[in-house]
């Protein structure tokens, strides 16, 4: 059932299917609630299952403000109380392993299971840092030789030159709450996090790499770390019989029994 909540001044879109311990869904950046629909599927025959549309992306509104990973968490601790979810099941992928890092942290949670998950802000290189003040460069030059109209197309053709195709596609508000988000380093509250956790990694993930999943691994208590070879940033989609496997083994003692 899709559902829509008015909180934290954002429309914000969801479904809910099935019974049991509840079991909440986050997504990875630039996707929707859609992208885990396989999860949400296998996950409730034996749960609650509760699968996000974050604000800005799928059918949930962007926020007016510029958001960071506390503004994002704190609209899933209103959710929480507005759907009466209590130790809820967490897992997030991506950008939503960044929101269940910081609700596990500071809230009651029974489990947290980290899929490729962000939230160790990465090594920058000097390649990286040309390109981000080549980038400011332009964007204050073009406006003086060409116009505020003809500069904004020359830019957006730049954008998706250098740039990722997550931040290129992304509206104007987006980008500026995706460039603060991922330079938000979560690893001061990764000790905090005091249910079991399982970190599900494709080992050749370049977007969040493995390294970062061994990271997470030593700094949460009481962490396990499953990778699969030669798989991507999307494991669940790439080694789907393998990830389904670990899932149900990691929950079997929480599934619904009739």
């Amino acid at each position: 059932m899709e559902k829509q909540l008015n909180i934290c001044g954002v429309s914000f879109n969801y479904t809910v299917e099935g019974e049991g311990k509840p079991v909440v869904l986050m997504h990875g950046w630039g996707c929707n609630h859609t992208t885990l629909t396989s999860i949400e599927q296998f996950l409730t025959p034996s749960f609650k299952v509760y699968n996000v549309d974050f604000p800005g992306f799928g059918k949930s509104t962007e926020p007016e403000d510029v958001w960071g990973m506390e503004e994002y968490t704190r609209m899933m601790e209103e959710f929480f109380k507005a759907e009466k979810i209590e130790n809820p099941i967490l897992l997030g992928h991506s950008f939503g392993g960044r929101v269940g890092i910081l609700l596990a942290s500071r809230n009651k949670t029974h489990k947290l299971i980290l899929v490729d998950a962000a939230g160790i802000k990465p090594r920058r290189t000097l390649s990286y840092y040309c390109k981000v003040y080549s980038y400011k460069a332009v964007r204050h030059t073009l406006p003086l030789l060409f116009g505020k109209e003809k500069a904004e197309r020359l830019l957006n053709q730049y954008r998706k030159k250098v740039g990722s195709s997550d931040y290129s596609q992304a509206s104007a508000k987006m980008r500026q709450i995706m460039s603060r988000v991922v330079n938000e380093d979560l690893r001061y509250a990764m000790p905090s996090i005091k249910c079991p956790t399982l970190l599900v990694w494709g080992a050749a993930d370049t977007a969040t790499p493995i390294a970062d999943a061994k990271k997470m691994e030593k700094l949460i208590p009481d962490a396990g770390l499953v990778e699969f070879p030669g798989v991507g940033h999307y494991s669940f989609l790439e080694n789907p019989y393998q990830f389904r496997t670990v899932i149900n083994s990691f929950l079997e003692k929480d599934k619904q029994t009739i």
